[in-house]
């Protein structure tokens, strides 16, 4: 079965999907979006080596190993797929920083509130924004993210969606964010040399309008570029 196939069967927020996907890759790695190289800058600058940390969606990906290669000792790795839990609890049974378990992000109620320091989610946003019911799925998620973070603790959204249609679902009644964007190219783009986005860094924050939007004249060098969102959570 391929994976379009897979995609006309089952929905984004369903295991059987995710099941039927990491079967067909037998144990190899794979990381959404960007690796721990290209968000380590980010990651080291909000997220302290010494938090209590979620991995939300964790799939295949080795950017938990990196992480603790890097120093970071506590990550609870979740993912709705009981086959990539599974295969990655073997992979990393070496490793005592890393625990995983087999969760739905839209029901997290077998942790309790204010059980972590950080939140750290690379595309699993992004994959229930493509399933049934996406807004619904989107509403429980940032939900149960806001309700496990301690006051203070971090939300690291890494997605597609610009502020136009992420920055909604996160001031979601029941949340109070400080948002600061930041957005790097996808992996592999080339700048151009010499163009006026290029030369701005990437740990350079992206002021969002009043409206929470980007600014009218803000152009994207690369138009498949990912957003950073450090969510920051304020008290009530």
């Amino acid at each position: 079965m391929n994976n379009a196939s897979m995609s006309n069967t089952y929905e984004y927020g369903d295991a059987e999907y995710w099941d039927a996907r990491y079967w067909e890759q037998a144990g190899s790695s794979f990381d959404w979006y960007q690796r721990f190289s290209a968000l380590r800058p980010f990651i080291n600058k909000f997220i302290p080596s010494c938090s209590k940390i979620l991995m939300v969606g964790c799939g295949n990906a080795r950017i938990s190993e990196d992480m603790v290669k890097d120093g970071y000792a506590d990550i609870m790795n979740i993912d709705i797929s009981s086959i990539v839990i599974e295969m990655m609890r073997k992979r990393c049974m070496h490793i005592p920083q890393l625990k995983y378990m087999q969760m739905d992000v839209r029901d997290m109620s077998f942790f309790e509130d204010e059980s972590f320091d950080s939140v750290i989610d690379k595309g699993t946003l992004d994959s229930l924004m493509c399933s049934t019911d996406a807004s619904f799925s989107a509403f429980l998620m940032i939900e149960e993210v806001n309700r496990l973070l301690k006051p203070g603790g971090i939300y690291m959204l890494i997605t597609y969606g610009d502020p136009s249609v992420r920055i909604p679902h996160l001031n979601q009644p029941g949340c109070c964010w400080k948002i600061t964007l930041y957005i790097i190219p996808r992996a592999g783009f080339e700048s151009v040399v010499g163009s006026s986005s290029s030369l701005r860094s990437v740990m350079e924050p992206v002021p969002l309008t009043e409206d929470g939007l980007l600014a009218p004249e803000y152009v994207l060098e690369d138009p498949d570029s990912h957003y950073i969102y450090i969510c920051k959570k304020m008290e009530d």
